[in-house]
């Protein structure tokens, strides 16, 4: 049983996306990925995949927990 509410939906996310969910601005999020850009790897096109969206939940927590 999940025992916890989660506040975003894991869909494919732009940058700018994802940074309004942390509720920061795009260029911090991008220093916050930085350590992660390996994992998470390249983004193609303008959105990050659903699975590189699970790591940056992982890595970085849900946005609003």
């Amino acid at each position: 049983m999940n025992t916890f509410t989660t506040t975003a939906e894991v869909k494919p996310y732009s940058t700018k996306e994802i940074a309004t969910l942390y509720g920061v601005c795009d260029k911090t999020l991008k220093k916050w990925l930085k350590p992660f850009e390996e994992s998470i790897g390249k983004k193609t096109g303008r959105y990050f995949t659903i699975a590189q969206v699970n790591i940056i939940f992982d890595k970085l927590g849900m946005p609003g927990m």
